[in-house]
């Protein structure tokens, strides 16, 4: 008898403790670490200055070091991949634009993780549209000159980009799926090269990023042919759009969202997003976004799931379409 009551009380104690520890851990915040946003492209550019951006505002919401860290490489899958294998628990984020989760895996013959399984969207932090760039010596002065001049001269036209899937790249060949365009693709590692080999008149044409393009466009040392949002970039107020130019209903940005490891727990998902939210609204945050070309976005989770979905399926149809491969 004694040993029967020795056990249940045994039983007893460890029920209570269990029970008494479940609150205690739920009570625990979050982050009550350090939290990682892994970035996959270098500093300075736009992806990088919407992460630490976002890491110095959360930073001041938690309490807690949030520290950016860039893993470069293969269009920035490689930092996708560190957050697809990372624990999911909200300690390790990713801040991309589409060419890492809707472009690069679809151009690669083995793809390091699908975007739409191993990855858990949170919200899309800004966009940006981009502006097309010419030397001064290129002929065509507007989009629709441009478009005429092109198909006048299929395959003899080279254009610049950062890399194979960055923005500037998918939007050419975009503009060459849905108008019918020949033109012969030049990629660089990176905007920047890609930016002063068409500033030096190498190469004639380059869809830039507006904050590193419009500097060049206000000094004269490039000409301006169309901006690539749906309206007229405060930046950018006198570049028309593709629908405006008449030449064609084409719209496109970059745009760089916010993502954990598939499988995060879908309440913790909601208090970031919210966390996200309050981040960039407050102070002169959303007056930084704008002043870089930046628009905040800031989608629900569930929203910014199917609009992933979409551009998935949208640059997957540019990819097949030109047949791009990625080594």
């Amino acid at each position: 008898m004694d040993r029967i009551l020795r056990l249940l009380a045994l039983a007893c104690a460890i029920a209570w403790a269990t029970l008494a520890a479940v609150p205690f851990a739920a009570a625990q915040p979050f982050p009550d670490k350090p939290v990682r946003i892994l970035v996959g492209f270098a500093p300075g550019g736009v992806s990088d200055f919407v992460a630490r951006m976002l890491a110095q505002q959360l930073s001041q919401i938690w309490g807690q070091s949030v520290v950016v860290e860039n893993r470069t490489g293969a269009s920035g899958t490689i930092a996708g991949t560190e957050v697809v294998r990372a624990k999911p628990d909200g300690y390790t984020l990713l801040v991309s634009p589409q060419t890492a989760i809707a472009v690069a895996p679809q151009m690669m013959p083995k793809p390091p993780y699908d975007p739409l399984r191993d990855l858990t969207p949170i919200t899309a932090i800004a966009s940006s549209p981009l502006v097309l760039v010419a030397h001064p010596s290129f002929g065509p002065n507007d989009f629709a000159q441009f478009i005429a001049h092109v198909r006048a001269n299929p395959g003899k036209i080279s254009f610049a980009s950062g890399g194979m899937g960055s923005s500037p790249h998918m939007t050419q060949e975009l503009l060459n799926k849905e108008l019918s365009l020949k033109m012969v693709h030049v990629p660089y590692r990176g905007e920047a090269p890609a930016l002063n080999d068409v500033l030096g008149g190498q190469v004639p044409v380059l869809f830039a990023n507006i904050p590193t393009g419009m500097p060049h466009i206000n000094s004269g040392q490039l000409k301006a042919l169309v901006t690539t949002g749906r309206q007229r970039s405060p930046q950018a107020k006198d570049i028309p759009t593709i629908k405006e130019s008449g030449a064609g209903d084409i719209e496109t940005a970059t745009w760089n969202g916010l993502y954990a490891p598939a499988g995060l727990d879908p309440k913790l998902v909601q208090k970031i997003y919210k966390d996200v939210v309050q981040a960039m609204s407050q102070g002169d945050a959303r007056e930084r976004l704008l002043a870089s070309g930046n628009e905040p976005v800031l989608d629900e989770p569930a929203a910014f799931a199917k609009f992933l979905q979409s551009e998935v399926s949208r640059w997957g149809d540019v990819v097949r379409a030109g047949n791009l491969q990625m080594n």
